[in-house]
Parts: structure tokens; sequence; C-alpha cells
């Protein structure tokens, strides 16, 4: 849905709890005590007609006769009063409730709909939101309410804290509450009929009371919309998300070997890595690490300097670094040479940096001087053990000054009890991470490390058409076709290959043999040696009959090789149909390593892509990556950087490193064919041969299935970037290029924006501003095209590069009810029809998407954008007393 009257649902001014009751324990007694007692600052309304007072409040028989309509409603009722309850507030002018009950689900007419059903077309009408049913309900301790039914209530914070989970809800709101931890939001989705994850992130994203948003999910409904909320959320604060349901479930019966490998857990971390938020595995590591992202700073990579005054603390950290993939930072001659010159002869000489037990407050700061100067060290790891000799807090006090100065990140664990608290308080204090053991403090390293990755995935956009290879869509979408057509769900080995050399993946060179003879016909014209192969349209995994037989010499061995390929097929599997031979050249190619690349359609995100070790033995190897599409350089050498196989690529005695570009190209070839072709089911290469020459595709496999028209780009997770949308004209006799935004835009938008005259940014912003902030940067190119859009008319400058001119920008309701615009021209640029070409664009945009109308608002003074937009329709309406304008064009009407 939107978030349109979510502020009903988050900051309402008057609630009404419906069921409200005295009996003891019940929910409509504990929700509103709690309303009373965390002191709601609005109106409260109980709403029982068995009642006259309830807490020293006045009662009200019914919605009807309150004395105006609540702006919130709880409901306690049971399940089949609810759906009439909120027809009757809709039509009062209520615009959200929260539903406590369960049981919706339950359909007592027997005619298809559900309560739950009823309830939401109750709903619609009125736009009236939902949150729940059977949910625990809603506090947001900073205006004093406590919508829930919970046992204990919450202090105020900046965290919000959103839970699929009722029990998980009442179990964290205690245990925050006994570390003084406060939220600024806390919330049960419980069944999420109508608001769900997507909406919930949409309104925190832009709620200044939120610096961090938590989430236990079990499960996500609507995967794009979900995608689009928290990749806009994760632009703009840390997301950080528990995920149940890690264990694997056993592998399902799939056609192809990336079926059974792409378990839904790992889809789930492969889209939560694309989306930008950090993933840890117990509630209470999402609380450390909020801690530890709020004083991060930016990162470069994961090498880790540890310094510590025992070896056995420096032992235990680096154990786990290299457990948790992290590495250790190199300590170069010259950085060895100056500890040298402050350490005594004894120290480690190497990382872990043990300064020894006895070292004074002197011999740290001399040491973390050095240490922090060390420029292959990304992160430095500090760890003291009490000592007898120097008190914690003359060290902590005498370092403290060093840090603040810093650019790298510094984390620290004091290890002991009570001793070293107040130690722990001057580096807290100070803003530094603290821990208290050394593997808490890699750990919360390695989620700086991961959470700055996962950051640099989602400022990825890769485009939806072929950009640096020129794929044949026609002739792969004519073999799936064909095979739908014919009755086929698999397509034969030779059409699965034809349909990767229509995307450009080399392929070797395969025939389709009726019969023996036939195939020693086709031996003889490849060459020899041949492989052949089983083709039966019941047997994927061919090498499980004894279906494959390699290095054939001769024509006598090509036709004993098929004859026993026939009788092992009738013996293995009588009822399965031999439909031929597949006759391929044999690569020689020794140095190559086996590796998989697949796709296979997950139910809640949709096609997913695997990469990872191939050969026969793939599943037990059980070494890949998920990824989603689409996928661009970036994207693809991050997927390989994640396996193990990755390290055998990088070569390894005599045998040379593989052309991992070469295999990253493989892996957007199939992210392309996989989003132009919606007919692909499942898809496997295996094995896909690798070396420093190359990829080479032996086998392939693809399942294929019916799609709806409407199927293509819209059943991918992320929305890849429109390329589509790029348009070439010509303006005052230079080409120029109409296109959406990119992030690599960046350097180019930065000299956009200091181009324009200091009056021009004033009325654009309706502030003066100097520059632009990182984050508004981030904003301004970093954009999800699933909501937003951003036109920007580029030309090259005599250098090559692109320089960007103007800009006119389309914030869409997630609704898309309409479309919030901005629009600046370079100063030196302006009145010359620069401004009609962006609104142009704009509007053609807006309405291929079928958006209602564009508003906007410009300062009174701002006499070019205000005669600009006249030209074009829009109504112009001044604000009372405001001094500002508001721009409205409605896209219902004729153009």
């Amino acid at each position: 849905m939107t978030i349109r009257n979510l502020d009903y649902l988050f900051a309402p001014k008057s609630v009404a709890v419906i069921g409200a009751s005295n009996k003891p324990h019940s929910v409509g007694a504990t929700v509103l005590a709690n309303l009373v007692e965390a002191g709601f600052k609005g109106e409260i309304f109980p709403v029982n007609p068995k009642y006259d007072t309830l807490n020293g409040l006045k009662v009200y028989a019914g919605a009807s006769e309150l004395p105006f309509a609540p702006e919130l409603a709880v409901i306690c009722t049971p399940p089949a009063s609810i759906p009439a309850l909120i027809a009757e507030l809709g039509a009062l002018g209520t615009r959200a409730a929260i539903v406590l009950t369960a049981g919706l689900n339950l359909d007592p007419g027997g005619n298809g709909a559900s309560i739950k059903q009823q309830m939401l077309d109750a709903a619609k009408p009125y736009l009236l939101r939902i949150l729940g049913p059977n949910c625990v309900g809603l506090l947001v301790p900073g205006i004093g309410l406590n919508a829930s039914f919970a046992h204990t209530g919450a202090l105020p914070g900046k965290i919000a804290f959103v839970s699929q989970s009722g029990a998980l809800v009442t179990g964290v709101l205690e245990w925050a509450r006994s570390r003084a931890i406060g939220f600024a939001k806390f919330i049960s989705l419980g069944d999420n009929a109508d608001v769900d994850f997507a909406d919930v992130l949409d309104y925190l994203a832009g709620d200044a009371d939120t610096q961090a948003i938590l989430m236990y999910v079990e499960d996500i409904k609507h995967a794009r919309k979900f995608m689009s909320a928290a990749r806009a959320a994760a632009r703009s604060k840390p997301v950080l998300v528990v995920k149940a349901g890690r264990a694997a479930e056993g592998a399902k019966a799939a056609a192809s070997h990336t079926g059974a490998l792409a378990g839904s857990d790992a889809v789930y971390d492969a889209a939560i890595r694309r989306a930008g938020m950090l993933r840890v595995f117990a509630t209470e590591d999402l609380f450390a690490a909020v801690e530890t992202l709020a004083h991060a700073k930016t990162i470069r990579g994961d090498r880790l300097t540890i310094l510590t005054n025992g070896g056995g603390p420096g032992v235990m950290a680096t154990d786990a670094l290299m457990f948790s993939q992290g590495k250790l930072a190199a300590i170069s001659a010259e950085i060895a040479a100056q500890l040298d010159a402050v350490l005594p002869p004894t120290w480690s000489h190497g990382n872990p940096v043990d300064i020894i037990g006895d070292a004074p407050a002197e011999r740290y700061v001399k040491a973390m001087d050095i240490l922090l100067k060390n420029p292959v060290s990304d992160a430095i790891l500090f760890i003291q053990a009490p000592t007898a000799i120097v008190p914690s807090t003359d060290i902590a006090s005498a370092i403290v000054p060093l840090l603040k100065e810093t650019s790298r990140n510094v984390l620290a664990c004091w290890l002991g009890s009570d001793s070293m608290a107040p130690a722990r308080r001057i580096f807290s204090a100070a803003g530094i991470p603290t821990y208290d053991t050394p593997e808490e403090a890699v750990s919360g390293f390695m989620q700086i490390v991961q959470y700055h990755r996962n950051q640099h995935l989602l400022m990825q956009a890769p485009p939806s058409l072929a950009t640096d290879f020129f794929p044949d869509r026609a002739a792969a979408q004519a073999v799936a076709t064909a095979a739908l057509a014919a009755g086929r769900n698999m397509l034969s080995e030779p059409e699965a290959k034809a349909m990767l050399a229509a995307y450009g993946i080399p392929v070797v060179e395969t025939h389709i043999a009726d019969t023996a003879q036939q195939a020693v016909e086709y031996a003889q014209e490849i060459g020899f040696p041949v492989a052949l192969k089983v083709l039966s349209p019941e047997i994927s995994h061919k090498t499980e009959v004894g279906g494959v037989v390699l290095d054939l010499k001769t024509p006598e061995a090509v036709l004993a090789a098929a004859q026993a390929i026939r009788e092992r097929l009738h013996e293995v599997r009588p009822g399965a149909t031999l439909a031929g031979f597949s006759v391929q050249a044999m690569a020689r190619r020794p140095d190559a390593q086996e590796l998989i690349i697949g796709v296979t359609t997950d139910p809640v995100f949709g096609p997913v892509i695997l990469f990872g070790q191939g050969g026969i033995a793939v599943e037990v190897i059980d070494d890949n990556t998920i990824g989603l599409p689409p996928l661009n350089m970036v994207l693809a050498h991050d997927m390989v950087a994640r396996t193990r196989v990755a390290r055998l690529l990088a070569g390894y005695r005599d045998r040379p490193a593989a052309d991992v570009d070469a295999i990253c190209r493989c892996m957007i070839q199939i992210s392309q064919l996989v989003s132009d072709i919606p007919e692909i089911a499942e898809l496997d290469i295996n094995p896909l041969l690798a070396d420093a020459n190359g990829v080479l595709a032996l086998d392939a496999r693809i399942r294929v299935a019916a799609v709806s028209i409407s199927a293509g780009v819209d059943r991918l997770a992320i929305r890849p970037y429109p390329a589509e949308l790029e348009q070439r004209i010509t303006w005052q006799g230079q080409a120029l290029l109409l296109r959406p935004i990119r992030p690599e835009d960046g350097e180019a938008h930065i000299a956009f924006f200091n181009a324009l005259d200091p009056e021009d940014v004033r009325l654009r912003m309706f502030i003066g501003m100097r520059e632009l902030q990182p984050d508004q940067l981030a904003r301004f190119t970093q954009i999800d095209y699933d909501r937003d859009m951003a036109f920007i008319a580029t030309r090259k400058r005599d250098d090559g590069q692109d320089e960007t001119l103007g800009v006119v920008r389309a914030m869409v309701d997630p609704g898309n009810e309409q479309v919030e615009f901005a629009i600046t021209v370079r100063s030196d640029l302006k009145s010359r029809g620069l401004g009609s070409i962006l609104i142009t664009k704009l509007v053609d945009y807006c309405r291929s998407r079928g958006t209602p109308e564009i508003v906007g608002e410009a300062l009174a003074e701002n006499i070019g954008i205000l005669n600009l937009v006249k030209r074009f329709g829009f109504e112009v309406t001044p604000m009372p007393g405001e001094g500002i304008m508001t721009l409205r064009l409605d896209l219902r009407q004729p153009e």
C-alpha cells in the first residue's frame, strides 16, 4: 500500500480502546491500563457498553457515541465483530487501527472470504490503515503511547524495533529495559494484513526520531515492495535484521543443482546484503551492532591490527578473526622498526602486537600512534588485560585524546569485570566501541566490515539492457517458445547451449544424434576425441544413470558407448525414454576449475543467481553463494569472492590464475538472459570450465515455464537501471543525453551543484547552502528506480567526461498517488529551453507509469519556475502567509 495515514498510527492525538475492560488479565484491561500508565498526552476513549467509567475515564457504549473520530483505534473485540467496527470507524473519520485480536483467518460464512479479508475490504474505502491482526501492539515512548498488551513498557530512545513475533516483542522489551535501552518506536506487526515491513520501513526512513531500525523477520510476502523500501531506508540509517529459519529444510526436488542448492535462507541472506542492511544472528547482537555502527567510521577493507598487553587474548582475537574470514594487517619492516624504537625487545614482532604485560600508559600511546599510521591496516583492536602495575583508567585517559583525532576505526576490549568498568566508561564516552571479550570485539569489527560492504552493494545500479555485449534475444526467446509449444519444460542440452550462445556465453560444439550411427557421423564431423551423453526428457543428471562417456577416440568407441548408455538406461531407469545422444567435442583445458553458474526461481524473491564450485559433487562440496539479478561487475566479483573456490581461481603452485573477469561477464550474461526471457524457471551451467583463457560451458540444462505477458523485469526483486528511458536529443546544436541518474554520477553532481549561483540554491532548497553533504549526495544520486526518478541532462566535455547540465526529480508516493517534483538547471544555462526539455521528460515519465498528478512547491519570488510550469498547465496556488506557491498538474486530464 503506502505510508498514507501512518502518522495517525505512530503519532495519534487521540486513541479509542474498543473492548476496554476491567476484567483482570484481559487484553482490553491491559491495553487501557498501559495507555494510562504510560502517560499518553492525547485523549483516551474507552469503548464498551458494559461500563460507565474505567481507570477514571468516561466509557462510551459504541464508536458512534464518541465526541469525535479518534485518530487511532485499538481493537480488542472478538473476530466476528471486527469488519463492522472497521467500517464504522472509517465512516467516522478514523484512519488507523491496531487489531490485537487473533483468529481472523476463519471463514465463518463458508464463502471463501475470511474475516481478515472482510476487515481489509471494510477499511479500503477510507484508506484506514491496520496494524495486525494478531499482534501485541505498538509503543511510542516519546509521546507516552503504549497501545499494547505487553507486560512492561519501553524507555524512550532512538531505535525502532519491528517484529513479526509477538513473543519476541515481550521478551525483547523486558531484556532492553533491564539494560536501559530505549526505543523511538516498538512495533509488533502480527499477521501484517495491511501494514507490513515495507510500509514501516518507508515511514521510519523519514522519521527524525529514529536513528536505527532493527527487525525480526520470519517471512516477506511482497519482495519487490520490501526491497524497494529496505534500500531506501538503508540509504539514510542503519537497518539491522535477525532472520528466523536459518536451518536447512532439506534439498527439495528440483530439475537442477541450483534449485537444490539455493535454499530459502541463502536467498534472504542475499536480499539483505543487496539492500544494504546488516544481518545478525541473535537478538542481542542487534543492539550490540547498533552501538558499534553508531560510532563506526568509513572502512576500506577487512585488515585488523591487534594491540594487546597479553599473548593469550591476542591469540583468541586472531582465532575469532580468521574464523570470521577477516585478515590480520601486515606489519611492514618500516612499522616494525618504529615499534622497535618504543617497545621492549621482547615484544611480539608481529601482529598481534603484544607490548608485554608491564606496559605503562606511555608505551600504549606510542605504539598506538605508530599503528594508526600503518597504511595497510583498516582498523585497530585494543585489548587490555588488568594488571596491578598500571591502573586501567590511566591507560584509557592517556589513549583517548589520540583516538579522538584519528579517522581509523578503533575498537576496545577491556578484559575483566568491575575493575575495568571505569576504563570502559572513559572509552564509551569518547565514542569508542567497547567490548567485554576479544571475540565480541572481533564480531563488532566484522559487522563494520560487512555493513560497509553491503552499503557498497546498495550503490550498484546494473542496467536493464546489455551494454557491453549484444545478445540475440529473439533467438533465445524462440528456443523457449518452441519447447513450450511442443509441451516440453526441459530443454535438450543443445537447445540450452543455443540459448547460452545467443547471449555470448562460450559453449562447446554439440550435436543431437537420433541413433548410434548418427552419433558416429557427428563425431567424425567434429573430430575425435568426443564426449557422448544420453538425451532423455526424464533424466536431468546424466551421470546418475551412467549417461556420460568421455574421451572417445574412434568410431567403434562411439558405437560401443552408445550401446552401453542404452543398456544402462534401461537397467537403471526402465521407464525412461531414450530420445537420442548428445555428441560434443572434448574440451582440453587441464588447468581449468569446474564451476557452476545457475538460476532458480524463489517463490518470494523471484529469479536468483548461484555461483560456486561445480562438478558432479556440487551438492556435497556445497561451496556457493546467491545473488539477486540484475548483476554488474562489482556485484559479480562480490559473489565470486564469497566462495572458497575463489582462492583456487587466484592461482596456486604452477597453475595460473583464472580469468575472473570472464567468469563475472558470464554471470552478467546469465543475469541479462533471465531478465530478458521470463520463461526461464531454472538454469544450470555445470561444469563451466574457467582458466586463464576464459570460460567454456560444457554442460547446460534449462527448465522453462509459461508466464504471464507482464513478466520480465517485473519479476525481479530489484528493478534494474532503466536504460530504456535514456534519450538522445540535440539542444542548441549540441548532443545531449537525457537519462536516469546513477550512483557514479556523484562527482559530476558535486560539480553541478558548485556551478549554481547561491541565489539559485536558495530558491531551489528554500535555504542557503554552501556545499552538498555526503548523505545529501547519496540521497540525490543513489535512487531506487521503482519509486523515485531523477533525469539528468548530460553532455561530453572536451576531456570525454560527462557533465551535468540540469536535473528534474520525481519523488513518487509509494502508492503511486502523486509525484512530488523539483527541477534545477545550471545557472549559466538558464532561459535556453533546458528546463522545458526536462519538464517534458518528467511529464512523459509520470504519464507512462499512470501517476495521477504532479505536485511541488516554489518560493513566490521564483518567477522563472512559476512561469515555466504555467506553460505546462500547472495550477499555481499561494499558501496562506507562507510566501510559498503550490504547484499541481492533473495528469488525468487530456494532454
